[in-house]
């Protein structure tokens, strides 16, 4: 087999969309656009993402320099990739923070910390013992690519301080509590 440029190979897309009408849409264009042939889509729309949103998976046809067009191309829409070919993002950060985090919006949070970063929250797990008004604490299982995790971070202290919240961090190798 030939590791020619020019070669058409096949490439998975793992992507996380927002439930709404034309997003699927969206995510499509970019691949059409820059020379990606569909093999097939799995629109998981019975499923939803830590975040709320719904999985898909997009097999493709192209070849490696347009791939990577592809999913630059993808990102630039705005779309969540969650894996992009054999590309799976190797190093998971979990952090916990805590405070007020329903009244400072932990919706906005993640949000902020997955356009500031390439990251992208795995699981979330929320606890408010005396209810929203208090403080309560989350939990945030964070995907990234090997070796952005110290950028990850230095996003998630910085939005802590912003929102006057505490962070616990990592303590073991690949994030696990």
């Amino acid at each position: 087999m030939s590791d020619s440029t020019d070669e058409v190979r096949s490439y998975t897309l793992r992507l996380e969309l927002v439930d709404e009408p034309g997003e699927l849409l969206r995510a499509l264009e970019p691949i059409a656009n820059n020379g990606g042939n569909l093999l097939s889509i799995f629109h998981e729309r019975g499923n939803v993402t830590p975040r709320g949103h719904i999985p898909v998976e997009v097999d493709l046809e192209a070849t490696p320099e347009r791939f990577e067009g592809i999913v630059d191309a993808v990102r630039d829409a705005g779309i969540n990739v969650i894996q992009a070919g054999a590309e799976r993002y190797s190093e998971t950060l979990t952090v916990v923070l805590s405070g007020h985090l329903i009244n400072t919006d932990l919706s906005d949070t993640l949000s902020r910390i997955q356009e500031s970063t390439n990251a992208t929250v795995t699981d979330l797990s929320l606890s408010a013992p005396e209810g929203t008004e208090d403080a309560s604490s989350a939990r945030i299982r964070l995907a990234t690519e090997q070796g952005a995790a110290d950028g990850v971070m230095e996003t998630v202290r910085a939005l802590a301080a912003e929102k006057d919240l505490r962070v616990i961090e990592p303590l073991a190798a690949g994030g696990d509590l």
